[in-house]
């Protein structure tokens, strides 16, 4: 029986992955449960997967469910402070990080510390902190399992190979929603339009950087990170029809793709029970009915975040940091309709030109740069 954690419970990776423990309930073990503030779901889960502890992002809220759990034998608690009594429980086997942000770094360093697991799904951890996390993991002898489609793609392509004899990594993109568009044309997008992936199924704020291609970037980052490759190994290419999730490509010439529908469980499933496979139940791809599979350049001057995420990303220090920080804080606004969607990115590159750079930050730094960007941004947009 494996026992896990999920960091991020109630969010659509959160909820595909306990989709995975009740087809495998006999395999398969909830101990922790943590969420930002829908504690209504979380409710829910709790009746459901009995779990030890839990834990709620907002305080207010975490003391509501306190109260509506408090004939049950779990532990509710809050912050920062829950979701490391989450990840470090004393039985968890595997840490799911699924939270969104960068609340996610310190608790999966304090699981790495006390020898869990991770199947990571927190883009931020390895984007912000790859240079913290990727030694300490190695040190601590814990795997790092990725859960992104894309990732778990290369890591599977990566299977049974010689590493050393890799010669890039290709790194599929669907193009989102405003594929083949021009500036001129984004220029009237609204909420509504870029939440509709043609593809995919997510949450709202990794929806709108799917279609910025802000997302891919972050995903470039976190692959050199996971994969200890450098930023020119790293090729993005747009894949509409989401069939091969990535691919890699060796010193001989020979590629290796993973390919499948467009289904979340499958890189968390392979992740939970790595190095097995398991039954999953779904749609299969049906090449006589798919019929073609195409590529397209992406269009760095159209989609400036992604050209943007490899200048970062190649000078390294606290710039990724500042990259993440702006984009978060420009989709929250352009959610809540203050900014227009060609903003994210005129945001984004503001930050990074007005930061001085830190080149080797320890966590409390990235904090800080997190904090310096939200008050350089707010300063000039509010």
């Amino acid at each position: 029986m494996k026992k896990i954690a999920i960091l991020g419970s109630t969010g659509s990776i959160g909820t595909q992955t306990l989709d995975v423990v009740r087809a495998y309930q006999e395999e398969l073990e909830v101990v922790s449960l943590a969420a930002h503030s829908n504690i209504d779901l979380l409710e829910k889960q709790i009746l459901e997967f009995s779990p030890k502890v839990v834990s709620v992002w907002d305080e207010k809220k975490a003391m509501e469910l306190k109260h509506r759990v408090q004939h049950l034998p779990v532990k509710v608690c809050a912050g920062m402070d829950g979701l490391i009594a989450c990840s470090t429980e004393s039985s968890v086997d595997i840490v799911v990080g699924a939270v969104v942000g960068m609340i996610g770094i310190i608790p999966t360093i304090e699981a790495i510390k006390a020898g869990k697991d991770i199947a990571l799904a927190n883009k931020e951890t390895l984007v912000c902190a790859g240079h913290i996390i990727m030694p300490l993991a190695a040190k601590k002898n814990v795997a790092l399992l990725p859960v992104d489609s894309e990732h778990s793609a290369i890591f599977q392509s990566m299977n049974g190979e010689n590493k050393k004899e890799i010669h890039k990594i290709i790194l599929t993109a669907s193009g989102g929603p405003f594929r083949g568009k021009t500036v001129e044309e984004l220029k009237q997008i609204k909420v509504e339009d870029a939440l509709k992936h043609p593809n995919w199924s997510m949450g709202r704020k990794i929806t709108i950087d799917s279609s910025t291609m802000v997302n891919k970037g972050l995903e470039v980052i976190e692959a050199k990170w996971l994969f200890d490759v450098s930023f020119d190994q790293i090729e993005v290419v747009i894949q509409p029809q989401s069939v091969i999730h990535s691919m890699v490509e060796y010193e001989d010439g020979a590629v290796m793709a993973q390919l499948g529908t467009p289904d979340m469980k499958l890189p968390i499933q392979y992740a939970l029970f790595y190095p097995n496979r398991k039954f999953l139940k779904g749609d299969r791809l049906d090449f006589a009915k798919l019929q073609q599979i195409t590529f397209e350049k992406p269009n760095f001057e159209t989609f400036r975040g992604l050209k943007l995420a490899y200048e970062v990303g190649r000078t390294g220090g606290s710039l990724p940091t500042v990259f993440n920080a702006a984009n978060e804080l420009a989709v929250d606004m352009f959610l809540n309709r203050t900014i227009s969607y060609l903003e994210i990115p005129e945001m984004i590159e503001y930050a990074i030109n007005q930061h001085s750079l830190r080149k080797n930050p320890t966590i409390e730094e990235i904090l800080e740069v997190e904090k310096e960007t939200y008050e350089a941004i707010n300063h000039k947009w509010r």
